[in-house]
């Protein structure tokens, strides 16, 4: 049995994972606050909005997703070539991000004009409250072309976000996101309900105040990377030339393109699993809706760990210290257990309190914070095997990792999700909460890839 000693580091250990995480954890607190607050502010005009809206952010949920795959193919890649302190490599990864970037936003804006309506009309069934289901469909719909603006800009700033994170650089991507959150709040407050002399544009607001607040993150993430060149080293002739050496497109291929496709198809399967529920009613949709935004504003205690262990087992790994990785991976995956217990427990407290707040029937506001007590038992169980996946990725395993994610998703939580959905009347509440425990067998799982060692990789050595 392993030494409790042997999960915890000292202070510079800590100290080192605070520098890096603190800033991360903050841009993830601001940003999903901001969420909750938009959330509140789209459920005050009523419950048909508030769902249109969570549809649609389900489906952009799906891009975001295949962004953040895309781009941790090729930040593998960055990370170790900081590491290894070759900035040529962290430059040609980061010209990597710009195409996959391209490619993402240009195929999902085709996808999302041409289906989004199917898409939508998916998730609208008729449930316990009277609601009104077109309403629904008009307002997903209006919301779905305003969104569709802020895909560029969005890929554009994760690209530099995510290089800089690699890179160490983790305050100037924070302080983006924290203007962005600003502008969308001030936005929103002013569009949504009509203040200052603005027309009332409800739903239609929020999505303009989306748009705006990812133009100036981008706009600040690019200005300030551009002036900086001399402490930023990568972007010196960045666009000099557009080129990227084709082994290196050869090994980005290898190991991205499972990373790419796990992204998406989890992302697709957390959205299945939605639609899933979603055929208990309309209610249910909200309900789900309330609960996932509130959820991950406590998630980011152990999202801002699986960043730490891309950043500081990625760079050991790279500098060929592969003790001290094990090591420090070991004492990150522990951390985040231990943050996630005492998080849990406040977020069981709070359950019953927050859904309050909105705008909704007693129905929705019941069932949510059910749901709420659901992610706060099992947040502790969601943080080791996050903490795993990145471990898995950090050592590029990304075929395991495919395995691990989206293949467990589809293969485990979809499956039984739909025949129980499908073929059983059980209601939603012991649906879901059998769906989210299977949480447990994905646990198990991760402890025994981690364990077997075979993601500790130098992936740039001579």
């Amino acid at each position: 049995m392993m030494k409790f000693s042997k999960l915890m580091g000292d202070k510079a250990f800590y100290r080192r994972i605070l520098v890096i995480t603190l800033p991360i954890l903050v841009q993830n607190v601001i940003t999903n606050f901001v969420s909750l607050l938009d959330n509140i502010m789209v459920g005050q005009v009523g419950t048909e909005p508030m769902s249109g809206v969570a549809i649609v952010n389900q489906l952009i949920f799906v891009f975001n997703l295949c962004i953040f795959g895309g781009l941790s193919g090729a930040g593998i890649f960055t990370a170790q070539y900081y590491g290894k302190n070759d900035q040529k490599g962290v430059r040609d990864s980061f010209r990597a991000k710009l195409y996959i970037a391209a490619g993402a936003v240009l195929l999902f804006t085709v996808l999302l004009l041409t289906r989004g309506e199917r898409l939508i009309l998916l998730f609208l069934h008729e449930g316990a409250e009277a609601l009104d289901l077109d309403a629904t469909l008009n307002y997903g719909k209006t919301y779905l072309m305003i969104m569709l603006l802020q895909m560029l800009p969005f890929a554009v700033s994760q690209a530099y976000a995510s290089t800089l994170r690699e890179i160490g650089e983790t305050l100037l991507p924070m302080k983006a996101s924290t203007a962005a959150v600003v502008v969308n709040t001030t936005f929103n407050y002013i569009l949504i309900f009509g203040k200052f002399g603005a027309p009332r544009l409800g739903v239609a607001g929020a999505a303009i105040a989306t748009v705006l607040s990812r133009l100036v993150e981008c706009a600040i993430l690019l200005i300030w990377t551009h002036r900086h060149k001399q402490s930023i080293a990568f972007i010196n002739g960045a666009y000099r030339s557009l080129k990227i050496p084709l082994s290196f497109v050869r090994q980005l291929i290898r190991m991205g393109t499972p990373l790419i496709i796990n992204e998406v198809l989890w992302a697709a399967g957390m959205a299945m699993l939605n639609q899933c529920y979603s055929l208990r009613g309309l209610e249910v949709v909200s309900a789900t809706n309330i609960a996932s935004t509130v959820a991950n504003l406590f998630f980011c205690a152990f999202f801002s760990m699986g960043n730490a262990i891309s950043i500081i087992v990625g760079q050991l790994l790279g500098a060929g210290k592969l003790e001290e990785a094990v090591e420090a991976d070991r004492k990150i995956i522990a951390f985040s257990v231990f943050i996630c217990l005492f998080m849990g427990v406040i977020m069981a407290v709070a359950a019953p309190f927050i859904p309050r707040i909105y705008n909704t029937g007693s129905t929705v506001k019941a069932l949510a914070a059910k749901m709420l007590v659901v992610n706060a038992i099992l947040m502790p169980v969601n943080a080791f095997t996050h903490t795993c996946y990145f471990t898995l990725r950090s050592g590029g395993k990304t075929i395991i990792t495919f395995v691990f994610d989206s293949a467990f998703v589809w293969g485990v939580s979809v499956s039984t999700a739909f025949v129980l959905s499908h073929f059983t009347a059980l209601p939603i509440l012991p649906l879901y909460i059998i769906v989210q425990s299977l949480e447990l067998i994905k646990s198990v799982i991760g402890f025994i890839l981690v364990k077997n060692r075979s993601w500790v990789k130098n992936l740039v050595a001579d």
